[in-house]
């Protein structure tokens, strides 16, 4: 089974306040990232969140609080992989990616199934990047992460099965990009 990491921890110090409590259409990213995680099949589905409240009642997903969110993305995929239980593979996403949906979850895991030994990623911009597969063979290189980067060095060196995902490019940074 997969497992899901939603990484909301970030402050969203350019956005004025975490990303994952923005509302589109009456629903948090938060919510909906998980939602579509569990839509998915993903089980468990894990939150990595900030010291605040998630909001995910009615959801069958876990919280992990993040106490370093301000080193960065690797502080979460650390935090969220040691807090998971016996997982074949992981899929990593944010809440700032908002043509992420379960459809395109769904493609991914089904992409990512084809060799299980291999990581799966969604590319977009000439590169390849999250939501992305990686089985359990990396999770010790996934916890070994430091800075404010994620999982590209190893989707790169692992030669990541992909899917073309190119509204993957867009994502939330500022309060312009929620507007657009």
């Amino acid at each position: 089974m997969t497992a899901a990491l939603v990484l909301a921890a970030g402050a969203g110090r350019r956005m004025g306040g975490p990303k994952a409590l923005l509302t589109i259409a009456g629903e948090t990213l938060l919510h909906r990232a998980a939602r579509a995680a569990l839509g998915a099949g993903c089980r468990p589905v894990l939150a990595v969140t900030g010291a605040w409240d998630p909001g995910l009642e009615g959801l069958a997903v876990g919280t992990v609080p993040n106490p370093g969110a301000e080193e960065g993305m690797a502080s979460s995929i650390r935090v969220g992989i040691a807090a998971l239980p016996a997982a074949q593979s992981v899929l990593l996403l944010t809440v700032d990616q908002l043509a992420v949906d379960e459809v395109l979850l769904r493609r991914l895991l089904a992409l990512a199934a084809t060799d299980p030994s291999r990581p799966a990623a969604c590319a977009y911009a000439g590169t390849v990047g999250i939501p992305a597969v990686l089985p359990r063979r990396l999770f010790p290189e996934l916890l070994a992460l430091r800075g404010d980067r994620g999982a590209k060095a190893l989707l790169l060196r692992e030669s990541a099965a992909t899917l073309p995902f190119p509204e993957g490019a867009a994502d939330l940074d500022t309060p312009e990009d929620l507007r657009r």
